[in-house]
């Protein structure tokens, strides 16, 4: 027996880093072993329950549903419906069969598995009655085992050192924050003095001001009122204008053929117009009369015709299209409005390329024009003697007469815009000397008063967020504290997927723009043994039909802080998995490992 034993620690190898106290776990690990293998107990029965299995007793199913002679144990007949008596043979489908796996780790696999052929114990001890060629390679198996047991302990240790600075950052990190918060709160004060101060001084101004001001009132009343007079004047103008020229034969009717005639209220720009495009702008009557065309009909031709002219601007709420007299609510006439525009707005864009293409080709031919002059001359010459070149000028005066139109339309629309600017400037009142010194002291008092207002609002926003920011739990120990603002990076073949601890996570493909949120920080949902294990983020986009998307963070102890896989296990469910030491515990006589290392 002290043969076997040494032998067995030999093949284990003589660990460096736990030392003797390494040495007694595994002798006492051994000594187990040696010991399991002599207690007599039925073929494939842990030595856990050896006690069920006394030959001197008759044996009782576990479910206790049957009570049966010991030599009925692994008879290769299933007596007992849980198959607690055939754990040695393949003949209950529900039985267990365990591996003693001396030198490794014992193990329990489905009864149905003994003498199928296949060694699945690495001991062999499933295959005792089968043809199948087992080698026991339970001691390798152990050795492999034990030397990933050894790297992880060492990564245990290390990271729990790391785990340990991490914490002392955390906690200064908290104490700079709540000084700053100090800080913050006496600036606070002072904030709030100046603002104080500076909402007295604007609020004294501005008595000021209106006061002065309140002798230019009605002055403003009288102006405002003129412009409004002005304003509908012109519509009405435009309006009648606009009737005259589309009722064609004077009859005092506007009609469906006379709508048909004009381009301009083709809406869905098929080259012709409808009898229903027609109808539409008719608000579906067959005519309309110059009363009717003022009160409803102008206010939805008014952007299409406008539009031909380049002139349009939206009306104001006043011009909207009257409910009791259109027959129409006011959201149909809303609707009828929007469309008309939306319709009209590819034409005008067409009409001013239209225009800039002509005034480029003009350009175009000045220049040819100059560049070969003497041959248009002699060429010009040519024509006249052979009588051919009447057609070719009338055919130039045509087309210097429609650039001629279309620049004269253009410069009287320029020009009307710079009369109306000179009317407004006109309209503007202006203030005696006293009157305009009292509204620029004003002004610069609310100028001050929100620069001050402002200042105390990022004050009170900043306490706010270190505020929060303490209330967040960042572990026992605040290890996760340093996690804040910082953000970690995974890459598969088509997605880069973005981890911002107690912020966000997202995801973004790799030859895209923009990121899908998977989800904020919502809390750690960890297991009562261990809650700092599993971080929840929630609130996710949604996903197309489904539901909004949402991700779990598994934590787990490394030396280097790494987001090291990303999946999707289920339907806008993601699962991340990430590295770090701050989940790194305590290893157990870590103290008596540190000091013996040196064996």
């Amino acid at each position: 027996m002290e043969s076997d034993i040494c032998i067995k620690f030999l093949k284990i190898g003589s660990p460096s880093l736990f030392g003797i106290n390494f040495i007694i776990i595994v002798l006492n690990s051994i000594f187990q072993e040696s010991y399991a293998s002599n207690v007599l107990r039925p073929r494939g029965v842990p030595l856990s329950k050896s006690s069920f299995y006394d030959p001197s007793k008759s044996f009782t199913c576990f479910d206790g549903s049957w009570t049966i002679p010991f030599n009925y144990i692994n008879d290769d007949y299933c007596d007992c419906s849980d198959g607690s008596d055939e754990p040695g043979t393949s003949a209950c489908i529900n039985g267990v069969f365990h591996c003693n796996n001396i030198g490794h780790i014992g193990q329990d696999i489905s009864s149905t598995f003994v003498n199928d052929g296949v060694c699945d114990c690495c001991d062999t001890s499933d295959e005792y009655a089968s043809s199948a060629d087992c080698i026991d390679n339970c001691y390798l198996l152990g050795e492999v085992a034990r030397e990933e047991a050894r790297r992880m302990a060492e990564v245990q240790y290390e990271g729990y050192n790391i785990r340990k600075k991490m914490a002392e950052e955390g906690a200064n990190i908290k104490k700079e924050k709540q000084a700053r918060i100090e800080v913050l709160l006496k600036e606070k004060e002072k904030a709030q003095e100046i603002q104080a101060e500076k909402l007295s001084v604007k609020e004294a101004a501005e008595a000021l001001e209106k006061e002065a001001l309140e002798e230019y009132k009605a002055i403003e009343e009288e102006i405002k009122a003129r412009q409004e007079k002005e304003r509908k004047e012109k519509d009405e103008n435009d309006a009648r204008e606009a009737f005259e020229k589309l009722d064609e034969n004077n009859d005092g009717l506007i009609t469906i053929q006379e709508l048909q005639a004009n381009q301009v209220f083709d809406t869905n720009r098929d080259g012709e117009v409808s009898e229903t495009e027609a109808q539409f702008y008719l608000q579906q009557k067959e005519s309309i009369d110059l009363e009717n065309f003022l009160i409803s009909g102008w206010a939805l031709m008014k952007p299409a015709y406008l539009h031909q002219k380049q002139l349009f601007t939206p009306p104001s709420p006043s011009e909207e299209l009257p409910e009791e007299e259109s027959g129409q609510t006011e959201e149909e006439a809303s609707n009828y409005f929007s469309f008309c525009f939306i319709s009209n707005l590819e034409y005008a864009v067409e009409l001013s390329l239209d225009l800039v293409d002509i005034a480029s080709e003009k350009s175009v031919t000045e220049e040819s024009d100059k560049e070969y002059q003497s041959e248009y001359e002699a060429q010009e010459g040519l024509e006249d003697e052979d009588g051919d070149g009447d057609e070719e000028d009338e055919e130039n005066e045509d087309y210097a007469d429609e650039v001629e139109d279309l620049e004269a339309t253009k410069a009287k629309e320029e020009g009307e815009e710079e009369e109306d600017e000179k009317e407004e400037k006109e309209d503007e009142i202006q203030y005696d000397p006293e009157t305009q010194r009292l509204i620029d002291v004003a002004n610069a008092a609310r100028d001050d008063y929100k620069t001050a207002d402002d200042q105390l609002r990022d004050i009170i926003k900043e306490i706010q967020n270190l505020q929060d920011g303490l209330t967040k739990d960042f572990g026992p120990n605040d290890e996760f504290r340093g996690f804040e603002g910082r953000c970690y990076e995974y890459t598969d073949r088509e997605y880069v997927y973005k981890l911002c601890p107690f912020d966000s996570a997202t995801q973004k493909q790799k030859n895209g723009h923009g990121e899908t949120r998977l989800g904020s920080w919502g809390s750690w949902t960890g297991p009562a043994e261990d809650p700092y294990s599993i971080m929840k983020y929630t609130g996710g986009q949604g996903c197309w039909n489904g539901p909004q998307r949402s991700a779990e963070v598994r934590l787990n102890c490394g030396i280097e802080n790494e987001l090291t896989s990303v999946t999707e296990p289920n339907r806008c469910e993601y699962l991340f998995l990430f590295t770090t030491p701050a989940i790194c515990n305590e290893p157990e006589n870590s103290e008596k490992v540190h000091q013996h290392t040196e064996l």
